[in-house]
């Protein structure tokens, strides 16, 4: 079997369309609904649509991010060395993909109690790419600390729109894979921290890529502390998941930052217009 297996050979039948990261986030049409208005709120007239929207992003991004801590157990021999991977990682990341592999059927039901299917938004697979990444370190921040600290948030905010609009069977299977998400989390900051107790340069670099990814997945306002923003920063559970004060102080400056660059554009584009 292949290691590190590229994005463009992940298996998928002809439900699936693929778009590039790129396209949703620098897409200005996103960026200036995003910096007007929370486009969950029940006030908003395309909420529902949007919710559905967003609960097969959550879909996809759990067969993603099954397939890349499956990967995780392969891609790297087992030892203690800067690129191998520790069997008790390899262990956790297996506990991962069995959750993983629950979330992906809890929300394909999710999906159809919603009113939406398979393949009725496109799939883009940045998650899966941060989990390509050969350092296994980086790929721990990039996915179990970013990417998976922003499921904890997404699922928040999806059981408190469930709580919203009065639907106890969404509510009750986000605050279910909540839960495991602080966990997925919380391994993800175990490890790091004892993978590079001894290399602080190899910590900065995994950090920054974290922050990298953190950035683009904000998604220009999409996620933050403000008002207008859709999913809000889960601070409490992300205190369980490990992550300090200062680093959700951190979280929320890169937020705010994200959020003022699609203000920008967003504002450029009525001139322009």
């Amino acid at each position: 079997m292949k290691r590190i297996l590229p994005v463009e050979e992940l298996a998928r039948d002809e439900r699936f369309e693929r778009i590039r990261i790129e396209e949703v986030v620098f897409d200005p049409r996103n960026a200036s609904e995003q910096a007007k208005v929370n486009t969950l709120a029940p006030s908003y007239p395309s909420a529902p649509d949007n919710a559905r929207a967003l609960m097969h992003g959550i879909f996809v991004g759990e067969i993603q991010a099954l397939e890349g801590a499956g990967r995780t157990c392969w891609d790297f021999d087992t030892g203690d060395g800067s690129a191998q991977a520790p069997f008790l990682l390899k262990l956790d990341m297996a506990r991962q993909c069995w959750d993983e592999a629950r979330h992906c059927e809890i929300s394909v039901k999710l999906a159809a109690h919603m009113g939406s299917y398979i393949g009725e938004f496109a799939e883009q697979t940045m998650l899966y790419e941060a989990a390509c990444h050969p350092d296994p370190v980086l790929r721990l921040t990039g996915v179990n600390r970013a990417l998976e600290g922003l499921a904890i948030d997404v699922f928040k905010t999806m059981r408190d729109v469930g709580d919203t609009f009065g639907d106890p069977v969404l509510s009750f299977c986000e605050d279910w894979m909540l839960a495991d998400e602080v966990t997925h989390v919380k391994m993800g900051s175990d490890w790091l921290r004892r993978l590079t107790a001894k290399d602080p340069d190899r910590q900065k670099q995994a950090l920054d890529f974290q922050k990298a990814v953190d950035k683009l997945f904000s998604f220009g306002g999409f996620r933050g502390e403000r008002d207008e923003n859709p999913v809000h920063l889960a601070r409490n559970f992300r205190r369980l998941a490990g992550f300090s004060d200062d680093e959700i102080t951190e979280l929320v400056d890169i937020a705010a930052e994200a959020y003022e660059e699609a203000q920008s554009k967003a504002n450029a584009g009525a001139a322009a217009s």
